[in-house]
Protein backbone atom coordinates (compact mmCIF):
# COMPACT_ATOMS: atom_id res chain seq x y z
CA UNK A 1 0.00 0.00 0.00
CA UNK A 2 1.31 3.46 -0.59
CA UNK A 3 1.79 5.80 2.06
CA UNK A 4 -1.00 8.37 0.78
CA UNK A 5 -3.37 5.38 1.33
CA UNK A 6 -2.25 4.29 4.50
CA UNK A 7 -2.75 7.69 5.60
CA UNK A 8 -6.03 8.28 4.08
CA UNK A 9 -7.10 4.51 5.47
CA UNK A 10 -6.25 5.85 9.15
CA UNK A 11 -8.92 6.62 11.74
CA UNK A 12 -9.74 6.20 14.82
CA UNK A 13 -12.49 4.04 15.05
CA UNK A 14 -13.90 2.77 18.25
CA UNK A 15 -16.01 -0.19 16.95
CA UNK A 16 -13.55 -2.88 17.69
CA UNK A 17 -13.56 -6.69 17.41
CA UNK A 18 -10.50 -8.82 18.89
CA UNK A 19 -7.69 -10.05 16.99
CA UNK A 20 -4.97 -12.20 17.78
CA UNK A 21 -1.53 -10.15 18.48
CA UNK A 22 1.34 -12.00 17.28
CA UNK A 23 4.77 -11.62 18.15
CA UNK A 24 5.54 -10.68 14.71
CA UNK A 25 2.87 -7.83 14.85
CA UNK A 26 4.51 -6.72 18.14
CA UNK A 27 7.55 -6.82 15.63
CA UNK A 28 6.46 -4.71 13.29
CA UNK A 29 5.19 -1.89 15.21
CA UNK A 30 8.13 -1.79 17.35
CA UNK A 31 10.38 -1.29 14.34
CA UNK A 32 8.18 1.41 12.82
CA UNK A 33 8.53 3.17 16.25
CA UNK A 34 12.45 2.20 15.93
CA UNK A 35 12.92 4.15 12.49
CA UNK A 36 11.21 7.21 13.53
CA UNK A 37 13.53 10.41 13.50
CA UNK A 38 14.28 11.93 17.10
CA UNK A 39 16.96 14.65 18.43
CA UNK A 40 20.35 13.75 18.55
CA UNK A 41 19.09 10.42 17.57
CA UNK A 42 17.96 9.90 21.29
CA UNK A 43 14.61 7.80 20.98
CA UNK A 44 13.32 8.51 24.40
CA UNK A 45 10.06 7.00 23.48
CA UNK A 46 9.11 3.26 25.83
CA UNK A 47 5.87 1.31 24.83
CA UNK A 48 4.25 -0.71 27.19
CA UNK A 49 2.60 -3.88 24.71
CA UNK A 50 -0.22 -5.02 27.24
CA UNK A 51 -2.12 -8.34 25.45
CA UNK A 52 -2.85 -10.58 28.01
CA UNK A 53 -6.51 -10.74 28.97
CA UNK A 54 -5.46 -10.52 32.58
CA UNK A 55 -4.11 -7.62 32.58
CA UNK A 56 -6.05 -6.38 29.85
CA UNK A 57 -8.84 -6.34 32.70
CA UNK A 58 -6.78 -4.40 34.93
CA UNK A 59 -6.75 -1.97 32.26
CA UNK A 60 -10.32 -1.52 32.13
CA UNK A 61 -9.83 0.10 35.99
CA UNK A 62 -7.79 2.93 34.52
CA UNK A 63 -10.74 4.07 31.60
CA UNK A 64 -12.28 6.93 31.92
CA UNK A 65 -16.22 7.30 31.46
CA UNK A 66 -16.62 7.70 27.52
CA UNK A 67 -14.08 5.20 26.65
CA UNK A 68 -15.71 1.85 27.70
CA UNK A 69 -15.73 1.03 24.52
CA UNK A 70 -12.26 0.22 24.51
CA UNK A 71 -12.90 -2.38 26.58
CA UNK A 72 -13.09 -4.74 23.13
CA UNK A 73 -9.35 -3.92 22.34
CA UNK A 74 -6.86 -6.55 21.49
CA UNK A 75 -4.17 -4.49 22.47
CA UNK A 76 -3.25 -1.43 24.77
CA UNK A 77 -0.17 0.28 24.31
CA UNK A 78 1.17 2.33 27.12
CA UNK A 79 3.08 5.70 25.41
CA UNK A 80 6.02 6.93 27.84
CA UNK A 81 8.86 9.06 28.05
CA UNK A 82 10.69 11.17 30.10
CA UNK A 83 12.64 14.78 29.57
CA UNK A 84 15.96 13.56 30.76
CA UNK A 85 16.21 11.21 27.82
CA UNK A 86 15.80 13.72 25.14
CA UNK A 87 17.07 17.10 23.76
CA UNK A 88 16.33 20.24 25.82
CA UNK A 89 17.67 23.24 23.62
CA UNK A 90 17.09 26.34 25.50
CA UNK A 91 13.32 26.59 26.61
CA UNK A 92 12.33 23.62 23.80
CA UNK A 93 12.10 20.05 25.28
CA UNK A 94 11.83 17.27 22.33
CA UNK A 95 10.59 14.23 24.21
CA UNK A 96 7.28 14.78 23.28
CA UNK A 97 7.08 15.50 19.91
CA UNK A 98 10.02 13.24 19.91
CA UNK A 99 7.62 10.58 20.90
CA UNK A 100 4.95 11.82 18.96
CA UNK A 101 6.69 11.09 15.50
CA UNK A 102 7.87 7.21 16.96
CA UNK A 103 3.74 6.91 17.80
CA UNK A 104 3.14 8.15 14.80
CA UNK A 105 5.23 6.02 12.72
CA UNK A 106 3.95 3.00 14.90
CA UNK A 107 -0.09 3.57 14.32
CA UNK A 108 0.93 4.01 10.51
CA UNK A 109 2.33 0.82 10.26
CA UNK A 110 -0.49 -0.89 12.36
CA UNK A 111 -3.06 0.64 9.87
CA UNK A 112 -0.68 -0.76 7.27
CA UNK A 113 -1.16 -4.45 8.55
CA UNK A 114 -5.38 -3.91 8.81
CA UNK A 115 -5.52 -2.78 12.04
CA UNK A 116 -6.86 -0.17 14.25
CA UNK A 117 -4.61 2.04 16.42
CA UNK A 118 -6.69 4.68 18.62
CA UNK A 119 -4.75 6.45 20.56
CA UNK A 120 -7.10 7.94 23.84
CA UNK A 121 -6.46 10.58 26.62
CA UNK A 122 -9.37 9.13 28.64
CA UNK A 123 -7.54 7.13 31.59
CA UNK A 124 -6.25 7.79 34.66
CA UNK A 125 -1.82 8.23 34.59
CA UNK A 126 -2.19 6.75 38.14
CA UNK A 127 -4.02 4.07 37.72
CA UNK A 128 -2.10 3.08 34.72
CA UNK A 129 1.02 3.63 36.40
CA UNK A 130 0.35 1.51 39.19
CA UNK A 131 -1.05 -1.34 36.55
CA UNK A 132 2.05 -1.46 34.64
CA UNK A 133 4.50 -0.50 37.35
CA UNK A 134 5.79 2.43 34.89
CA UNK A 135 8.50 4.58 37.09
CA UNK A 136 7.46 7.92 38.46
CA UNK A 137 9.79 9.97 36.16
CA UNK A 138 7.81 8.69 32.77
CA UNK A 139 5.55 10.73 31.52
CA UNK A 140 2.45 8.67 30.35
CA UNK A 141 1.43 10.12 27.12
CA UNK A 142 -1.33 7.88 25.46
CA UNK A 143 -2.57 4.82 25.48
CA UNK A 144 -3.29 3.43 22.02
CA UNK A 145 -6.26 1.09 22.01
CA UNK A 146 -6.01 -1.65 18.95
CA UNK A 147 -7.81 -3.65 17.85
CA UNK A 148 -9.78 -4.45 14.19
CA UNK A 149 -12.29 -2.77 13.31
CA UNK A 150 -15.65 -4.43 13.54
CA UNK A 151 -18.22 -4.80 10.51
CA UNK A 152 -21.04 -3.60 13.04
CA UNK A 153 -21.43 -0.33 15.28
CA UNK A 154 -21.40 -1.34 19.58
CA UNK A 155 -24.21 -0.01 20.67
CA UNK A 156 -21.84 0.85 23.67
CA UNK A 157 -20.73 3.96 21.64
CA UNK A 158 -22.49 7.41 22.29
CA UNK A 159 -25.02 8.88 19.20
CA UNK A 160 -22.14 11.24 18.21
CA UNK A 161 -19.24 8.10 18.70
CA UNK A 162 -21.87 5.93 16.08
CA UNK A 163 -21.89 8.86 13.81
CA UNK A 164 -18.28 9.10 13.82
CA UNK A 165 -18.10 5.43 13.46
CA UNK A 166 -19.76 6.07 9.73
CA UNK A 167 -18.15 9.55 8.31
CA UNK A 168 -14.60 10.81 9.43
CA UNK A 169 -14.91 13.84 11.75
CA UNK A 170 -14.37 16.88 9.71
CA UNK A 171 -11.09 18.02 9.17
CA UNK A 172 -9.97 21.38 9.48
CA UNK A 173 -9.10 23.27 5.99
CA UNK A 174 -5.68 23.65 4.98
CA UNK A 175 -6.12 27.81 5.42
CA UNK A 176 -6.59 26.86 8.78
CA UNK A 177 -3.16 25.62 9.54
CA UNK A 178 -1.03 26.10 6.58
CA UNK A 179 0.91 29.66 6.45
CA UNK A 180 2.65 29.95 3.56
CA UNK A 181 6.12 32.21 3.52
CA UNK A 182 5.04 34.07 7.09
CA UNK A 183 2.10 33.07 9.80
CA UNK A 184 -1.17 34.48 9.18
CA UNK A 185 -2.96 35.35 12.46
CA UNK A 186 -6.45 35.06 9.92
CA UNK A 187 -5.74 31.86 9.85
CA UNK A 188 -6.55 31.06 13.55
CA UNK A 189 -9.75 32.45 13.71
Amino acid sequence: MKIEDIIDKRRAYRSLDTVDITDDIIEKLVKAAQLAPSCFNNQPWHFVFVRSKERINEMHDALSKGNEWAKDASMYIAVCARKTDDCVIYDREYFLFDTGLATGFLILQATNIGLVAHPIAGYSPKRVRQILSIPEDMEIITLIILGKHANIIKTILSEKQKKEEITRPLRKPFTAFAHYEMFNKENMK
